[in-house]
């Protein structure tokens, strides 16, 4: 579904579609449309809205019929107390609006009582919720399909709602991106289609440095090869520079002091010969939602032409049982010279995130490394959907993903580390473990990946909760989150 299309104008009354009106709790219903609609109008609207009893709480709709119009309908969107209507209700209440119109064509909302940045958050959470992914649907009859393709956003302030929709637009796309991705079947999306989408970005002045089996060899990456030695699919690491701030040029760019993210990208997750239970299975496509992240907030930079340094680095594999797959009891020499026996093959995101983590650190030397992946199931356990978990060797960093993941309701929960932990994945045989078994297993997984970041501030975001939905959310439909990408590209915003 094409991107929905976010409108300004002064406040006219439409001739077609529906209108929405924003409702705040403790407020006269007949003052809704003040402006636009006649008095027997907003008094009509009155008189059903207390008909129905309707409270106009955050993201509450009424639809109800518009007489003396040329309008298909009018939809209430609760918006709560006035005073407590900030950026996150703004862009829910928005969302709301969206979900409640995939069947109208138009739309167009009466923002003459919101401020310009908060009118332009309720079009921004219209344009996230109506995002759909349907490249693969044929047969669908039209009369299913949403057809909302316009929202309009009427303000006297009409000038400073585009300044705050333009300035949003680079993220809002960095979203799309992440979701499309996520989305893709594991049989189109593998690890070279990944890297040749990221090579695509080319165009947006990302330096985009693919590599491939022969150079991860050279570069001693064992951990990641040992987990892609099982499939027919190649394995990728791909590196995305951008030199917003030190305005360096060519394919491989000099970065100072970069803002580094890492992903985990198993396009396909089958556990490997540790096969995981077949119901549910098909879900493992999303097992590179951490890549995708990072390829939306890198996008996104570029984008916006901002003027910070950042890298972001993709370990892409599939986790494939074959006659060549990695064994239980297997020994590994990762990048960094330290060795892992593989206890269960379906613990395989640590070890292509050891590799790359510790490649990141050396080559870039960044200022931070936030690494991005879906990790555990313990960290459904711990946290459900509500929160992705947060994990970090630098308490300032963590304290600015924390207020980054409240600015943006991208939440994060942070969880312990320590030597306690860190003991439970000692080896027999090897330097440790990859899995210390289920307890704690989020903060085992977590203390593994902190043995190969050095004394270089890190911080791990387990996003295996909050990456996909099995229902439809505030800001997203059913499916992938895209989450991550507002939240990072929040934490540069702050951090430069």
């Amino acid at each position: 579904m094409p991107a929905l299309e976010i409108a300004v104008s002064r406040p006219v009354l439409p001739t077609e579609g529906a209108l929405v009106l924003p409702a705040a709790e403790g407020e006269a219903f007949a003052a809704l449309g003040e402006g636009l609609l006649e008095t027997a109008t907003r008094e009509a609207v009155a008189a059903a809205l207390a008909a129905c009893e309707f409270r106009p709480k955050v993201g509450a709709v009424a639809s109800l019929l518009a007489p003396g119009t040329k309008l298909s309908r009018l939809l209430v969107v609760g918006i709560g107390e006035r005073g407590k209507f900030g950026r996150l209700e703004a862009e829910r209440a928005g969302g709301a609006a969206a979900a409640a119109l995939a069947r109208d064509s138009a739309a167009a909302v009466a923002g003459g009582r919101l401020p310009a940045p908060l009118l332009a958050a309720f079009g921004e959470g219209a344009a996230l919720r109506a995002y759909r992914f349907d490249r693969y649907r044929t047969t669908e009859k039209p009369e299913e399909k949403p057809k909302l393709a316009r929202f309009a956003l009427l303000s006297d302030e009409a000038e400073a709602v585009r300044a705050v929709l333009a300035a949003g637009r680079p993220v809002r796309n960095g979203v799309a991106l992440a979701r499309d991705l996520v989305s893709e079947p594991g049989n189109v999306l593998t690890p070279e289609s990944f890297a040749d989408r990221c090579a695509d970005l080319e165009k947006l002045g990302l330096a985009v440095e693919v590599l491939g089996p022969k150079a991860l060899e050279r570069l001693r990456f064992g951990a990641m090869l040992g987990v892609a030695q099982g499939s027919a699919n190649a394995p990728r690491l791909v590196v995305l520079r951008w030199a917003g701030k030190s305005g360096g040029k060519g394919r491989r760019p000099e970065l100072e002091a970069p803002f580094a993210f890492v992903g985990k990208g198993v396009t396909f997750d089958s556990g490997g010969i540790s096969l995981k239970p077949g119901q549910g299975m098909e879900e493992m496509k999303f097992d590179m939602a951490g890549a995708a992240a990072v390829t939306g907030v890198m996008a996104s930079l570029a984008e916006s032409r901002a003027r910070v340094d950042a890298v972001g680095l993709l370990g892409l594999v599939e986790n494939m049982p074959s006659g060549t797959a990695q064994r239980p009891g297997d020994v590994v020499v990762t990048r960094s010279g330290q060795t892992v026996e593989v206890i269960n093959t379906d613990a395989e995101g640590r070890l292509v995130l050891a590799d790359v983590l510790s490649y990141c650190a050396q080559k870039f030397k960044p200022r931070w490394m936030v690494d991005l992946a879906t990790l555990t199931g313990a960290i459904v356990v711990a946290l459900g959907h509500e929160y992705a978990g947060l994990f970090s060797n630098d308490d300032a960093l963590a304290a600015a993903l924390l207020k980054a993941g409240e600015a943006t309701g991208e939440t994060l929960w942070r969880m312990p580390l320590g030597e306690a932990y860190d003991t439970l994945i000692n080896s027999d045989i090897a330097d440790m473990k990859n899995t210390a078994g289920r307890p704690g297993g989020s903060v085992t997984a977590a203390q593994f990946l902190r043995r190969f970041v050095g004394e270089t501030p890190w911080a791990h975001l387990d996003i295996a909760g909050t990456a996909w939905s099995d229902k439809d959310g505030k800001l997203a439909p059913k499916g992938a989150s895209g989450f991550g990408v507002r939240l990072l590209a929040e934490l540069v915003a702050a951090s430069a």
